[in-house]
């Protein structure tokens, strides 16, 4: 066999070789670290004699830390710099991974040197990480189907091949749905009230396009602009029709990328594997490596939420109605007036927009601030890093460090295009770990975001709100890069508990709204002026804006979530049925009959949160009750971001997560401050 180091996706310890990276390699270079880490666990499992953490866990680590260094990488790609060529050779390397991971979880001589090592004299010397590694895989053995007959652990390995093509299907059509419907504008005048931003960007899309004038497409930025900004209700009408029935059986596009049967599909299959391993429910087996104890508490939680919601957003959108009679003389809104007019009584009552803000919020000045914030709360030094090897003239990398020594890398992508999966994520590229030479492997992140990329030479300008989302983002960002675990399972984000991984992230999104921190994330791009103090008192004035509906919507995304995973029984529960009951119960607002909004739901369909959608609230508690404590000693008290990095950040997944939070807040988390933060009394 080849030597490993000659693969062409993997170069250890350095950064990936983005640029030899090419579609016909992909499927080769994985086929041969299959081989050989197959080869070598065959060689493990057939060692006589006693195992111990060296000889067993560490080798097992190796060599599933390089497969992972190769496909991180062409995953990326595949998300931020999608083709058909690409996309193939993804899609062929995509059932072949989930079996190896099948084969893994499944292996009897495998699963049984864990659990003769988790039993055997020398544990009690482990670390504490080192513990909870080995439970943590034991747990995972369970979940593979350890214990099923042949007959099922087969039957196992099928759906979770077939679960990994079809979420994969699902993201495709969201993107290619999105991508293949755009407005062709030749009159200007129906780009009345949209800034002059996205005008220009318009233009630019039209220009990519050959065509003479404007181009509006479903790209978020270029949606969010007409829906919230456009007079000609037609034109919103048209967009937000096209927009909200992506990828299903309505609409512009019906039938073209239809998620429909897909999403049958993967709920029946989900259903069935849940079963498979003793779970009533997907609900019940997603909860199995979560915070929180069982559905009925998930349930309950969110529907507490829900009431104490209720009642303001109700009163919220009597409000909107009535401006926009006012106003307009409308007497129905309708789903594309929501953003609408939300902005102009915005504008009316605090005398404040989004477009207001965006001049003081240039990317290169919201980047050096949330750096040197960042820097401030954890003893931390970026420098941006100008060569590297690149997927696009758009990414740049970062490097961290403290007291003059390098610990970590982050790559940032931030502005939309096309072939570019919509939304924001934080995704690991490497993983911190300690390797068999004794050497340190450092921690690598990916920040993805669709910005508007710059126009007009210009510098992209970022609404408040894309600045919340940087900080979102980056605060997974930081849970990844300041661990101090030094064992790739519980480095980092992995191992943490899906309700809890959301804590940093929007714990670190506190500092946008503080008067100290947006100091040094605001500067105008014209004149470098500050924000004043009269926009920034209008800001803070508006901040709970809408929130009561804001709210009621996070929590009908996560109730739908949840109630599908929990009562789903193949051939009998519809979908639609599902989300138009949670509405019943929650929405102030319905949208139209053809809202497809679930088709396009790629968090629950495609991503991670199945049955855990509701981990946003869940951790929002955590976030909001960690950072009151900052409130408390100030947002930049050394000390504080010091017990916070060492309580939640630098520990990973090594121990449970509210053994974390009493350590760093003294005691368990409360929901006042959620409610306070939200402006809900």
């Amino acid at each position: 066999m080849a030597n490993v180091h000659d693969n062409p996706l993997l170069e250890p310890h350095l950064l990936p070789p983005f640029s030899r990276i090419k579609p016909e390699h992909v499927e080769p270079a994985i086929d041969e670290l299959l081989a050989r880490n197959r080869a070598r666990i065959a060689e493990l499992t057939a060692a006589e004699g006693e195992r111990d953490w060296d000889s067993l866990v560490a080798v097992l680590e190796q060599i599933n830390d390089e497969l992972s260094q190769a496909w991180s990488p062409v995953s990326h790609l595949n998300s931020v710099m999608n083709s058909d060529e690409l996309r193939e050779a993804y899609n062929r390397c995509l059932p072949k991974l989930s079996q190896y991971w099948t084969e893994l979880g499944q292996n009897q001589a495998l699963y049984q040197a864990y659990q003769a090592l988790a039993d055997g004299p020398d544990y009690a010397q482990l670390a504490p990480a080192q513990q909870t590694v080995i439970e943590h895989a034991l747990r995972d053995f369970r979940l593979s189907g350890i214990a099923l007959p042949p007959a099922q652990q087969k039957r196992y390995a099928e759906l979770q091949q077939k679960l990994s093509e079809l979420t994969t299907k699902f993201s495709e059509n969201v993107l290619d749905a999105t991508h293949g419907w755009f407005r062709h504008i030749v009159d200007e005048q129906q780009l009345a009230g949209l800034p002059e931003h996205a005008v220009s960007a318009a233009r630019q899309a039209a220009e990519e396009k050959n065509l003479e004038g404007w181009v509006i497409t479903l790209d978020f930025p270029s949606y969010f602009a007409v829906m919230t900004h456009a007079e000609d209700r037609a034109l919103r009408e048209e967009l937000y029709r096209a927009y909200s029935t992506r990828a299903s059986d309505q609409g512009p596009t019906a039938g073209q990328w239809d998620n429909s049967g897909i999403m049958r599909e993967i709920l029946d299959l989900r259903s069935e594997l849940a079963q498979l391993l003793g779970f009533a429910t997907y609900a019940d087996y997603s909860l199995a490596t979560k915070m929180a104890q069982s559905p009925q508490q998930v349930i309950g939680f969110l529907d507490d939420l829900a009431q104490k919601s209720r009642h303001m957003a109700a009163q919220e959108l009597g409000e909107l109605k009535a401006f926009a009679l006012q106003q307009d003389g409308l007497d129905e809104l309708c789903a594309w007036d929501l953003s609408y007019y939300g902005e102009k009584l915005k504008l009316a009552r605090f005398d404040i927009s989004q477009q207001q803000l965006r001049p003081y919020f240039p990317l290169p000045k919201v980047l050096d601030g949330l750096f040197s914030i960042v820097g401030r709360l954890f003893d931390v030094q970026f420098s941006r890093v100008e060569t590297f090897d690149s997927w696009h003239q758009d990414a740049r990398l970062y490097q961290l460090s403290r007291n003059g020594e390098v610990i970590a890398y982050c790559y940032l992508d931030p502005f939309a295009r096309a072939k570019k999966r919509g939304g924001a994520w934080m995704d690991d590229c490497r993983v911190r770990r300690r390797l068999a030479d004794g050497s340190l492997q450092l921690p690598v992140a990916y920040l993805v975001c669709n910005f508007t990329p710059p126009v007009n030479g210009q510098p992209a300008l970022l609404t408040h709100d894309e600045v919340t989302t940087l900080f979102h983002e980056f605060g997974h960002g930081i849970h990844h890069m300041l661990t101090r675990m030094e064992y790739a399972d519980v480095s980092g984000i992995n191992g943490v508990a899906w309700d809890a991984v959301e804590l940093p992230s929007q714990f670190l999104e506190n500092w946008c709204w503080e008067p100290e921190a947006l100091a040094l994330i605001s500067g105008h791009h014209e004149t470098g002026e500050p924000l004043p103090q009269s926009l920034l008192d209008k800001m803070l004035a508006a901040k709970h804006f809408q929130a009561g509906m804001m709210m009621l919507r996070q929590l009908e995304f996560a109730l739908f979530d949840f109630h599908l995973h929990f009562e789903y029984q193949p051939g009998k529960t519809e979908v639609q049925a599902v989300l138009d009951r949670v509405r019943d119960q929650v929405a102030v607002f319905k949208p139209p009959r053809e809202n497809r909004f679930q088709h396009g739901f790629t968090h629950i369909f495609a991503g991670g949160y199945a049955a855990g959608y509701y981990s946003y609230k869940w951790a929002e508690v955590l976030s909001a009750d960690a950072f009151s404590r900052f409130e408390e000693d100030g947002i930049f008290n050394g000390a504080t971001g010091l017990a916070f990095r060492q309580a939640i950040l630098e520990q990973g997944g090594s121990r449970e997560p509210m053994e974390l939070f009493v350590a760093f807040r003294g005691r368990e988390p409360k929901v006042d401050a959620l409610l306070r933060h939200s402006g809900i009394q």
